[in-house]
């Protein structure tokens, strides 16, 4: 049988070529109207439930009453409504302060939750400050080895 001969180059070299040509951005399987239901229904949905369990522990397993309702209902509106403001702002502050937005949000979230069920306000606030620490510490690693000191994505 005959075989082709290896060029320098040879195929390989064309194929990098190509590789290197070709943006290496995961293709976007959906459209615009996909995102914008998922950027404004996701926190809903989240709010929601985050609503639920404020009110849940406030009423501690007792009777579910109208103003356990309400509460939840308003603790659910306020949580959506600061979640879609530090989603749509946090991206445009620099990498420092966009982590501390967003685990200070996720510190102060959580120490709220506790403080429904009965601690004090120094425990509560104590799990929030650890929250956010430890989040903090996720959020800038994540982003300071993929964006740039003013925030570009590193390609």
């Amino acid at each position: 049988m005959a075989h082709v001969a290896p060029t320098s180059g040879g195929m390989m070299g064309r194929v990098r070529a190509n590789r290197a040509a070709r943006p290496t951005r995961t293709p976007d399987l959906f459209d615009e109207r996909v995102h914008t239901a998922g950027r404004y229904g996701i926190p809903v949905v989240l709010g929601l439930l985050y609503g639920y369990w404020a009110a849940a522990n406030r009423r501690g397993g007792g009777e579910i009453t109208g103003w356990n309702i309400l509460f939840g209902f308003v603790t659910a509106a306020a949580w959506i409504v600061l979640c879609i403001a530090v989603a749509t702002f946090a991206p445009l502050l620099r990498r420092e302060l966009h982590s501390l937005v967003k685990s200070a949000f996720a510190g102060a979230s959580i120490g709220f939750l506790y403080s429904q069920t009965g601690e004090s306000v120094l425990r509560s606030a104590a799990l929030g400050v650890a929250v956010t620490a430890g989040i903090f510490l996720v959020f800038f690693y994540r982003y300071y080895t993929r964006e740039d000191a003013v925030g570009n994505r590193i390609r």
